[in-house]
Parts: C-alpha cells; structure tokens; sequence
C-alpha cells in the first residue's frame, strides 16, 4: 500500500470514523466524543489557541500514557524556552482531560487532525510549527508528510516498535518505509527498537538510543496529602488491599474471578478496581454487584465499610492516590491482548507489580523490572489469585519487590535530559 492507496482508504473509512465518534457518544455512554468534531478535521479556533505570534512546536500524545510520558519534556521547554509557543494534541478526551490536567492554560491543547490532507494541512496552516515530536509509536503518514513539506523538523521521542509492529511496518513497507525516512530523529527507548527501525530503513544518523522517558517519573508534591485524604473514606484501613489498576475491557470478568479465590484465603481483601477507560465505569460495576459484592464508588458520599468488597476509582488523574491505599498492584491490559499499561507507576510508590502475559506496550521495562525482582508475570487468573494471596501473606516478599522496583527506576533515569539535548539539537533559532 502506498499513500495514494492509503487516502483513498481513509477517505472512505472516515464515515465509520465518524458514526464511531456518535456510537461511543450515545452508547457507552462518553459524551465526549460527540464535542469539538472540527478540531479533528484540522480547523482550530485560533481565538481558543491564542498566542499566534509565537512559533511553535507541534507535540503529539494520542492519549493518556503518551501524555504523562511526554510530561516532563514539555514542562522543561516552556519553563526554559518560553518565547516557543507549545501545541499538544491528543486522540481521546481521556487524553484530553489528562493535557489539562498537567498542563492547564500553560499550552495549548487540541485534538490531532485526522490523518488525510485536508485536516493535516488546515492543521500546519493555523500553527505553522517549527518542530513535531511525536511520542512512542504515534507515526502517521500523512501527518509526516505534510509536516516535512511544511519545513517542520520531525522527531519521535520514548520511540519504541514492537515486533508486532515491526512486522507489519515490513508488511506495507510501500507507506511505512518512506514515512520512517522523512523523520529527521528516532529516540528510541531501547537498543532493540533502534535496530527494528534500522532494519526498516531508518539510517544510522537519525537514530538515537536514549532510554525510556517513563522511568524520569515524578510523584505529584501534594500526593500524601491526597492519600491522608482518600484514606479516611476507608472505614477499616488495616485490612489487605490490592488495586487492579487500568483494567480494559473483557478483564474485569477476570479479576472478579481472581477476586472470588482470593476472598475465600483472605475473606477481608478489599479491591481497588480502576478502570482504564471512564466510559467502562458503570458496567466494572454491574460485574461485580451482579456477583453480589458490595461496591462504593468514588464518586459517592459513601464510607467503605468492613462490608464493601470493592472500592471503585470512578475518576481521572487519581491512579497514584488509589494505588499507595493498595500493598500490591495488578496492572490491567495484560490479561487481555491489549499490551499492558504503566507498570513504572506501582513500581515508583515501592509496590509489588503483577501484570498478565500481554505486555508488548511495556515489553523492555517489564523484563527490567522482572530480572530486578520488581514485577511478576501471571498466565490467567488462577495464578493472579495464587500471587494476590501469597504477597498479601508475606509483608517481606512484597516490601522486597517494592524496594527493587525503586531501585530500577533510579537505575535507569537520565532519558529526559537526552532527549531534551537532542530536542535543542533539532529547534531552530526563533
């Protein structure tokens, strides 16, 4: 497929985009989706995005992992680069509410145009920008094409590329070989997806070996205050507590049946479920109140008592409140083929981490943080039974992981520091 073919086929599939916007909107229900449709079609109120005098630079996260990843980078080059005006776009309102949250009116933030010309062009019209970075694995044709035409400096920062990935880049190499040459600098997290993207084509010159931007991780400064605050919705704080953290959709069912093992060893386990997607809320719940588990929710006036089974984390941008009430987290998108989400988290706040086989979003840090002892890898819900229970059981066992967890990540900070160098590198003078 080349990006002749590739328009043809947007332009045809951007109708299922659309009603797929009104489906999620209506049906799940997020009304988000249904909101700001023209930035999506690349035409941005310039009143709301302000400051057009400044020069930009163009920073794309598609949703909430590439916007926290991407975090500190940005924070450092509008606190020592002020005069550059900073744009940040995302995909999904999750990511959306998480830019405001990091970032408030310090940038502007939008919604990534659609990949076809019109949009990505409506786009570079209205910010001009003088460089895009694009997070982890964000690469899209057009959107690369355009920006290059347009003069932008390309780069791709935390990139990693799967061997899924890998392969299928290898499968339309037509789209994706000349898209991968147009990038002016791949940072990529680790030696492995360095040489994936050399064997696509990429040439030695624009490749960098940096490190994962995730480990630089940063707790919030008011997060013991916030924990000190959550806590005194717990009625019975002493009790076991595990967090299934960013569970996706299909995996709850399977937490709800590790959770009935592991309430019949330890009858007083309490679970803090959190859902990845705001949207999936309402039904984690009918799961378990249909098995007939009491659930309070976050969003409720309501104590956790010695009788709730579940405390559900019914809001966004408190994953590291729920999970330092937790001794141990599970981390969702693991048990389902979704890849696995920010094992880094539980890890920075000293917590036993167990995540599922499916861990391609994450692969390299997970074996780091497995050859560390930090983390532990379970097959199905059986064996995530099996380690919930002996790790709530042994204070040493979990204390240990926790402690190497720590030990990993302060191992393996400095990415942010290199990238910012290599962003610096690439900006031309204003």
């Amino acid at each position: 497929m080349n990006r002749t073919v590739y328009n043809l086929a947007f332009y045809m599939v951007l109708p299922l985009i659309v009603l797929r916007l009104l489906w999620r909107a209506l049906f799940l229900p997020a009304p988000e989706y249904a909101r700001r449709w023209g930035e999506r079609l690349g035409f941005v109120d310039k009143a709301r995005a302000g400051r057009q005098e400044r020069r930009w630079i163009w920073v794309h996260a598609a949703s909430v992992g590439e916007s926290v990843a991407i975090s500190p980078l940005v924070k450092r080059l509008r606190r020592l680069n002020p005069h550059w005006g900073i744009v940040v776009t995302t995909m999904t309102p999750t990511g959306s509410e998480r830019v405001r949250e990091l970032f408030g009116d310090d940038i502007c933030h939008v919604y990534a145009p659609y990949d076809y010309r019109g949009a990505v062009t409506r786009f570079l019209r209205a910010f001009k920008p003088a460089m895009v970075i694009l997070v982890e694995t964000e690469l899209w044709p057009n959107l690369v094409h355009y920006s290059k035409r347009s003069g932008a400096a390309i780069m791709v920062a935390n990139a990693r590329l799967s061997e899924k990935s890998f392969r299928g880049y290898e499968k339309f190499s037509a789209l994706g070989k000349p898209m991968l040459q147009q990038i002016d600098l791949i940072a990529a997290q680790t030696a492995d997806d360095a040489e994936r993207f050399r064997k696509l084509g990429v040439p030695d010159t624009a490749l960098r070996v940096t490190g994962s931007m995730k480990f630089d991780i940063g707790l919030p400064a008011d997060l013991q205050a916030r924990v000190d605050q959550m806590r005194l919705r717990l009625a019975h704080s002493d009790r076991p507590i595990w967090i299934a953290a960013s569970t996706r959709e299909g995996e709850d069912e399977k937490v709800l049946r590790a959770f009935e093992l592991i309430r019949r060893s330890i009858p007083g386990a309490l679970l803090v479920l959190v859902p990845r997607h705001p949207e999936r809320f309402n039904s984690a719940a009918r799961i378990f109140e249909s098995a007939g588990y009491e659930v309070v929710r976050r969003s409720e006036d309501t104590s956790v008592s010695a009788e709730t089974a579940v405390f559900l984390g019914d809001s966004m941008g408190e994953l590291p409140v729920y999970m330092s009430l937790a001794q141990l987290a599970f981390v969702g998108g693991s048990l389902v083929n979704t890849g696995c989400q920010n094992v880094l988290e539980p890890a920075a706040l000293g917590l036993a981490v167990i995540t599922g086989p499916s861990q391609y979003n994450f692969q390299a840090i997970c074996e780091q943080l497995q050859e560390r002892g930090a983390l532990l890898t379970v097959h199905d819900e059986t064996a995530l039974a099996e380690q919930v229970i002996r790790l709530l059981q042994d204070r040493s066992a979990r204390e240990q992981m926790g402690l190497a967890g720590q030990q990993a990540i302060a191992a393996n900070q400095g990415a942010l520091d290199r990238v910012y160098d290599l962003v610096l590198e690439h900006l031309p003078s204003v």
